[in-house]
């Protein structure tokens, strides 16, 4: 499908989609505990969205993520790791003392 947006890298990462699809589930589950009335299942539900986010922080500092802005198309493809460089405006790498 050929539009408008070909040229744009929306930055679609490992890192991006793990922590998606970890912190859907984790959200899903706090749906279902609060329609079950499961106390126990809210805890559980918020526990596996910040494990999503750990996952997703661990992940970026692998090199499956990305900086902020945009990257040289030859990057675009998701199953290539960031250089590592450091980012500069990363508030990841900054947590983890990378910059």
């Amino acid at each position: 499908m050929s539009g408008v947006h070909d040229d744009v890298d929306l930055g679609h990462t490992v890192a991006g989609w793990t922590g998606c699809v970890i912190g859907l589930t984790g959200s899903a589950v706090i749906g279902v505990a609060m329609c079950a009335g499961w106390r126990p299942g809210l805890w559980l539900g918020a526990a596996v969205v910040l494990v999503g986010g750990l996952v997703t922080w661990a992940l970026h500092l692998a090199g499956w993520g990305k900086p902020s802005g945009p990257r040289p198309a030859e990057q675009w493809d998701w199953r290539i790791k960031d250089p590592m460089t450091g980012h500069g405006g990363c508030l990841a790498c900054r947590l983890a003392g990378r910059v």
